[in-house]
Parts: C-alpha cells; sequence; structure tokens
C-alpha cells in the first residue's frame, strides 16, 4: 500500500474545494501534514466561516470533522473514502472570527469493513479545544 504525499493530499482537496457546490466552504483550509493514517491542517475563521454570533459555524465543524477525517482514513492500509455510517461532534468552546484552528485527524482503527477517525480542532494561539468529532465509515468488502 502507499500512502499519499502531503502535495497529493493538497492537489486532491483543491479539487474538491475548487467547485461551485458545498465544498467550496473549504477552500481556505491549509495542509501542514500527512502521515499515514493521520492529516493535520490549519483554517483562520474569517467571515464567510461565521454564525450570527460571529464565531465559527458549528456546521462549518461538523464538515470539517466530516472532510478532513475521510481524508485520514483515504490515506491509510485501504486508501478508500469510505460511505459515512455516524459522525458525532462535541462542541466545547468558540473559535471567534480570525482565530486559527488547528485540525488533526487520525484512523484509531480500520477493519474489514469499517474505519473509525478522531478529529480534534484546537485554538492554535492557546491550545484551547473547539471540538472533538468521531467519524465512522463503512469501506465495503465483505
Amino acid at each position: 500500500m502507499s500512502f499519499m504525499s502531503l502535495t497529493s493530499i493538497r492537489q486532491l482537496f483543491k479539487a474538491m474545494a475548487d467547485t461551485r457546490g458545498f465544498d467550496r466552504v473549504l477552500n481556505k483550509v491549509n495542509f501542514l501534514a500527512a502521515d499515514p493514517g493521520k492529516v493535520v491542517c490549519e483554517m483562520r475563521v474569517e467571515e464567510e466561516h461565521t454564525n450570527r454570533g460571529g464565531t465559527m459555524h458549528g456546521g462549518l465543524t461538523a464538515t470539517l470533522v466530516d472532510v478532513i477525517s475521510t481524508l485520514a482514513i483515504m490515506n491509510s492500509e485501504r486508501g478508500a473514502p469510505g460511505v459515512s455510517v455516524d459522525l458525532n461532534v462535541t462542541y466545547m468552546s468558540a473559535a471567534k472570527l480570525g482565530d486559527d484552528v488547528l485540525i488533526t485527524a487520525h484512523v484509531l482503527k480500520e477493519g474489514r469493513t469499517l474505519a473509525f477517525a478522531n478529529v480534534d480542532l484546537t485554538n492554535k494561539a492557546t491550545g484551547k479545544m473547539i471540538a472533538a468529532g468521531r467519524h465512522t465509515k463503512h469501506l465495503g468488502g465483505s
């Protein structure tokens, strides 16, 4: 099995985010590192990412958990994106306009048919946890 390089992940993600569809909300994500089963990226919270209260929209947080964990799963043994079975986000603190958010996704376990990933979103300056996500994906197979 060959894993994706950071450059390959950036190219794949750019192709996803450079659309007129929903994934365009991710066009400000910057990838920092990629290891087998792990992806690290960051994003500055800009006005387009905020809710009425001026903090990062919860729907964007859930989307980041979904998409970044999928990239970590794609960069693991099976290399398949899979289909979401379960997605959970625990919101712990707000990310404000101008905050830099560090997003770290890693694969917890990959079985015959399911993959489990964890995603932590933290404030890059303070280290304070913003949200924690869990994502289960069906990979296919027998």
